[in-house]
C-alpha cells in the first residue's frame, strides 16, 4: 500500500518532467449541472493524459541494471505513450503491447516516441498476457498500467496539485478502469482532507470495479467509446485502497459519454477522449448527487480517434435537434425538388443530403419518397420546417 508521503515524493520526481496542468472553474458547466464544477485538464499534458505522472515516477526508480534490460507495458494507448515518451526521455528502450482495437491515433503516436510495437489480442486481458510472456522472454521489466505502488503513487498527483489549487473542493471524480488513477488520488486526498469525497465512474460496458467493490454481477461488453477505462480485470492492489477510501462508484452509459464529450468541445473549447469525458456524464446522469457542492473533475487524456469524434459530434448534433432527418412523400413530377428546398431555403434549414427512393417504398409507382438530412437551429425549428413543408401541400414528417 501507498501513503501520502510516497505520492509527495512522486510529485518531486515529476517536477519539471510534466506540465503541472491548470484545475479552474467552469462557470458554464457549474450552471448548467448546479454544482460548482473545476475541471483538471489532464488533457494537456505533452502525451495528453494522467498517465504520464505514473510512468515517469515509476521509470524515474529503475535501477541501472533495469534501465539497461529495457521495460515493456501492455496498454490501450495512454500508459503506452506515458512509458514509451519518458523511456525515451531516459534512455531506456521500450516494448509496448497493444490490444488490437487501439485507435490509430494512438498506435501511431507510441510508435512516435521510439518504442517498439506489438499490436496482440481482442483485449487488455489477453495484450497483457502476451506482454508478460515477452517480458519473461526478453528479460524486460514489466510496467504495469494500474497494479503497482510506484504507478499509483504517480497518479495520485493530480489530487495534490487540485487541492492545492482549490483547497475546499468537497468532491474529486475520475474515471476508473483497473483503478490506479483514483487509488493514488484516494491516499493523497483523504490524508490532507479525511472529509473530501471520492467518486469513481466507469461504464457500463464495463463495471469490473464496480462489480468487486459493491458485489454486484453487471455484465461486460467488448467494446467502449471510453476504450482508456474498458479494463475487464481491475487492479488487485488499487481494489484494496478503493474498497477503504472511495466512497462511491457510478455507471454511465455510451450516450452520457458522447454528450460529456461534445460538451467539453462546445463550452471549454477542449477536446477529451470517453474516458476522459466520464467524469462529466457522472454529473450529467446524475445531478442531484453533486448539486450545490464544489466538485473537481479530472478530464484525464485528450487522445480520440478523429474518425470517432467526428461520428459523435454528429450523434451529439442529432441528440440536440440540430441534424434532423425528414421523408417527404410527394408527386414524382418536375418541381417537387425546388418546392422543397424553396421552403427550406425561406426557413432558414441548410440541407446536408437528399435521397430519392423510388424503387424500395410501398407508395404508387407515380410517387417518391424524399429523404433528407436537414442543419436546424434545434428541435422548435424542426418542427417549424415540418410544418411550413405539410403547409405548402407536402407528405413531410421528421425520421427518428
Amino acid at each position: 500500500m501507498i501513503d501520502l508521503h510516497a505520492v509527495q515524493q512522486a510529485a518531486t520526481r515529476l517536477h519539471d518532467h510534466l506540465l503541472r496542468t491548470p484545475c479552474v472553474p467552469s462557470h458554464t458547466l457549474s450552471d448548467i449541472t448546479g454544482a460548482q464544477v473545476f475541471l483538471k485538464f489532464e488533457n494537456l499534458q505533452f502525451t495528453a493524459s494522467f498517465k504520464e505522472r505514473g510512468a515517469c515516477n515509476k521509470l524515474a526508480q529503475l535501477t541501472e541494471a533495469e534501465r539497461a534490460r529495457g521495460v515493456i507495458a501492455m496498454s490501450a494507448g495512454n500508459h503506452a505513450q506515458g512509458v514509451a515518451y519518458h523511456a525515451q526521455r531516459l534512455g531506456i528502450r521500450a516494448v509496448i503491447v497493444m490490444p488490437s482495437f487501439t485507435p490509430g491515433v494512438k498506435v501511431e503516436r507510441t510508435r512516435g516516441f521510439g518504442a517498439d510495437i506489438v499490436l496482440h489480442g481482442d483485449s487488455l486481458d489477453e495484450a497483457r498476457n502476451h506482454a508478460r510472456a515477452l517480458a519473461e522472454q526478453q528479460g524486460l521489466v514489466f510496467v504495469h498500467p494500474y497494479d503497482d505502488a510506484d504507478i499509483m503513487a504517480g497518479q495520485g498527483t493530480v489530487a495534490l496539485e487540485m487541492l492545492a489549487e482549490v483547497p475546499d473542493l468537497d468532491t474529486l471524480v475520475a474515471a476508473v478502469g483497473g483503478g490506479g488513477l483514483i487509488a493514488g488520488m484516494a491516499v493523497a486526498a483523504k490524508a490532507l482532507r479525511p472529509d473530501i469525497e471520492i467518486i469513481g465512474v466507469q461504464t457500463t460496458r464495463f463495471p469490473g470495479m464496480v462489480n468487486a467493490i459493491k458485489g454486484t454481477h453487471h455484465p461486460q461488453g467488448s467494446s467502449s467509446i471510453a476504450e482508456g477505462i474498458a479494463v475487464g480485470t481491475p487492479g488487485q492492489l488499487p481494489q484494496a485502497i478503493i474498497r477503504q477510501r472511495v466512497n462511491d462508484l457510478l455507471l454511465v452509459d455510451e450516450g452520457d459519454i458522447e454528450q460529456a464529450i461534445v460538451m467539453l468541445l462546445e463550452v471549454e473549447k477542449t477536446l477529451v477522449e470517453g474516458a476522459g469525458a466520464a467524469p462529466l456524464a457522472a454529473l450529467l446522469r446524475f445531478p442531484q448527487r453533486f448539486k450545490g457542492k464544489k466538485i473537481g473533475l479530472v478530464l484525464s487524456g485528450g487522445n480520440i480517434d478523429p474518425l470517432l469524434l467526428a461520428s459523435i459530434i454528429e450523434r451529439g448534433m442529432v441528440r440536440a435537434g440540430r441534424l434532423a432527418r425528414l421523408c417527404v412523400r410527394a408527386r414524382d413530377v418536375p418541381g417537387t425538388l425546388a418546392s422543397i428546398t424553396a421552403t427550406m431555403a425561406r426557413m432558414g434549414a441548410n440541407i446536408n443530403e437528399v435521397h430519392h427512393q423510388r424503387a424500395f417504398t410501398t407508395l404508387a409507382a407515380q410517387n417518391v419518397e424524399i429523404e433528407l438530412v436537414i442543419q436546424t437551429r434545434g428541435p422548435q425549428h424542426i418542427s417549424d420546417v415540418v410544418a411550413a413543408l405539410q403547409a405548402a401541400g407536402l407528405d413531410a414528417q421528421l425520421v427518428h
